[in-house]
């Protein structure tokens, strides 16, 4: 196979279109198709990826015919399950749907799952939890685990257990040679390591095995404070988390509830502080830990129990409905009184723009780097503060401002940021990078240019070839032309 220099010029090959149709079992569709705007349009509703093609994959052979027909045309190429974190939107080019891929099978002797490309977290857990096993889970059940997963996952037992990439064991891939690998430790190290970490830059993966952790129940819930005590909570939560042992996993949201029939009479309307809770221990232990929380006024409502990890969603109750969000967020060192008034100033009930605010605690099992070794970075953080709001073409423009005004205060206290939680227009090359110490990051984008010198994998979170002309760092949208050499394809891009 001979790849093509990289293009984003319109598409109209229709020949070469329909000779793709049908050599791949799932559906080939281009606009106007029927289920054109299902596959491209997710649960991230605001600039969804308009593609010139939508491969809905149904197995790997399928991403394989795809990864390398865009290859040959030269086509960028995106990926897709759930959609919820898209970075940069494909506008042209090639976007594999991977919902179909949604076979999950537990292995309960060797305590691993495999996971196809499209599955959710919540058939997951369901399928773990007969065995007494629990994988490491985001918030959202609704979530995609495998992009989750390349990103780092930052899931709801992650001090006991670190990042979800920790658990990763092997990786099937397609690279951007048209070849589907088998990649673990012993089998291409150099990927292995960088996908654990750095999405889908260097292969599109195809299925993962996971190990999963021996967790049934756990004590958790949430602590619902009016807005009023938002100062006080915040600052008495940040003291707490200094003695909270490593099985205690919480945060903490700022949240202008809306006021909707779907939410308790209590809660409706409302600017809440909310405080969620995931405890690996005795019920006794855990009310005890979270006395202090409770004792800080009163609640408009309390959740707190034991509960079956299958129910762990309700933690944080994330929303189901697809909508349009942006957000970014800052990695930190800590965060003192004198920062939580800042933040509360810029996205509080009296701000210009009054958005969701959530702090994570992390440290414990986030801080230890796994066996081997994987380019999550960031590890010495103590806590993550993510922004984000629902937008418009109307109001996208304000609340990107807002959002840039508080990553700017935070500056002095920022370690870099997390990458699962970039979106959209905050999701720039020079955002990315901060995901990783400076080293890890040229190591990435050497590996970039080695696996994929064209940079055609770049619509998720990209991290550009080393090398790369300043324009491309400037606008993903150019062409790319590497000067480095590929041993994958064995040509000057």
């Amino acid at each position: 196979m001979t790849p093509h220099p990289r293009t984003d010029a319109p598409w109209d090959d229709q020949a070469a279109t329909g000779k793709l149709a049908g050599s791949v079992r799932g559906p080939v569709l281009v606009a106007g198709d029927d289920g054109y705007d299902e596959e491209r349009v997710r649960y991230q509703t605001f600039r969804p990826h308009a593609p010139a093609l939508v491969v809905g994959a149904v197995d790997g052979e399928d991403v394989r015919l795809a990864v390398e027909f865009a290859a040959v045309h030269g086509l960028p190429v995106g990926v897709q399950a759930t959609g919820h974190s898209p970075a940069l939107p494909a506008r042209t080019g090639v976007l594999i749907s991977t919902r179909r891929m949604n076979e999950v099978r537990i292995d309960p002797v060797s305590r691993t799952a495999r996971l196809g490309a499209g599955v959710s977290w919540q058939q997951v857990v369901t399928a773990a939890a007969p065995h007494g096993l629990a994988p490491l889970s985001g918030s959202a059940p609704h979530v995609g685990a495998v992009a989750y997963t390349l990103g780092g996952g930052l899931g709801l037992l992650a001090r006991r257990f670190g990042y979800a990439a920790d658990q990763v064991r092997r990786l099937g891939a397609v690279t951007v040679d048209g070849r589907l690998r088998e990649i673990d430790a012993d089998r291409e190290p150099e990927l292995f390591w960088a996908l654990r970490g750095g999405r889908d830059n260097f292969g599109v993966v195809t299925d993962l095995d996971i190990g999963l952790v021996p967790v049934e129940r756990l004590y958790g819930g949430a602590l619902y404070f009016d807005g009023a005590l938002a100062e006080e909570v915040v600052n008495a939560w940040l003291h707490w988390t200094a003695g909270v042992p490593e099985e205690m996993t919480s945060s903490l949201a700022l949240v202008p509830l809306p006021d909707l029939p779907s939410l308790p009479p209590p809660l409706r309307g409302r600017y809440v502080v909310h405080v969620r809770i995931a405890f690996l221990g005795a019920a006794a232990e855990g009310e005890r830990l979270a006395a202090p929380l409770r004792a800080l006024g009163p609640r408009l409502a309390d959740t707190l129990r034991i509960l079956p990890y299958t129910e762990s969603g309700t933690i944080h109750n994330d929303p189901v409905p697809p909508a349009g969000y942006s957000g970014t967020n800052a990695m930190l060192s800590g965060l003192d009184a004198d920062a939580v008034r800042r933040v509360l100033a810029l996205t509080g009930p009296d701000a210009p723009v009054t958005s969701i605010v959530e702090v994570r605690h992390l440290g414990g099992a986030l801080g230890r780097a796994p066996e081997p070794a994987n380019s999550v970075g960031n590890r010495d953080a103590a806590y993550l503060l993510a922004v984000l709001n629902r937008v418009t073409p109307r109001t996208a423009d304000t609340v990107h401002a807002a959002h840039l005004r508080l990553t700017d205060t935070l500056a002095p206290l920022t370690t870099g940021r997390s990458l699962n939680f970039l979106y959209g227009a905050h999701a720039t090359p020079a955002q990315v990078a901060m995901a990783y110490s400076p080293d890890d990051y040229r190591r990435l984008r050497r590996l970039k240019a080695e696996w994929d010198p064209s940079n055609l994998l770049r619509h998720n979170h990209n991290i550009p070839p080393a090398d790369a002309p300043r324009g491309l760092l400037m606008d993903l949208r150019g062409v790319a032309t590497p000067g480095t050499h590929s041993r994958r394809t064995g040509r000057k891009p």
